[in-house]
């Protein structure tokens, strides 16, 4: 079996990556950091999402020795510019804490009209081999944010987020449902071949 380390200390995104990828990959086995030895794990201070998940990446190659995968996501809100952005995981202080996360958005677009509260989730997704090889893949769900926290699946922006042409937020989607749009799954699948690819079998 191949093994793949997933740059992350979100359980509950290995989870996700680890089901996404094991529906056409299910001979690669992907590991988290519970997994490894304990490592100095680098700060987000790239501008973009892209170069967030570069840099997470190639840390993980030098602290494993195996080929990793890191992503970079958020939520960027129109009414606020783009924003939280790359700065989603602590937009609320440096706690990464989404309930604070959440209750700021929702502060922040109180009285803001439907047809003004439109947001996208985008991910880049990184693949970095101890050869010095490096991909990255994109994924990004429109939709819109709620006025309210909802459900109890998924993690981060997911509560007050509802993907276009649906009135759930993506807590209130099944991981079945949730994994065919996101932005990660996008992004997942389109890296799939080139994990078959480029690691051996």
């Amino acid at each position: 079996m191949t093994r793949v380390f997933l740059a992350s200390r979100n359980t509950k995104k290995l989870a996700e990556v680890r089901r996404i990828l094991g529906v056409s990959l299910p001979d690669v086995h992907v590991l988290g950091t519970d997994d490894v030895t304990p490592y100095d794990e680098p700060a987000e201070t790239e501008a973009t999402f892209e170069g967030n998940s570069l840099l997470k990446a190639r840390a993980g190659v030098v602290a494993t020795g195996l080929p990793s995968l890191a992503d970079d996501s958020g939520i960027c809100i129109d009414a606020l510019g783009g924003m939280p952005g790359v700065l989603s995981a602590r937009w609320a202080g440096l706690a990464k804490d989404d309930t604070a996360n959440n209750e700021l958005v929702l502060a922040q677009l109180s009285g803001t009209p439907e047809e003004r509260r439109g947001a996208e989730f985008r991910c880049a997704l990184a693949l970095c081999l101890p050869s010095g090889r490096e991909h990255v893949e994109y994924g990004v769900l429109r939709g819109r944010v709620l006025t309210e926290m909802r459900g109890t699946n998924g993690f981060g922006y997911d509560v007050i987020f509802a993907p276009d042409g649906d009135t759930r937020s993506s807590a209130e989607l099944t991981d079945d449902e949730k994994d065919a749009i996101s932005h990660r799954g996008q992004a997942l699948r389109a890296m799939a071949p080139v994990v078959a690819d480029w690691l051996p079998g």
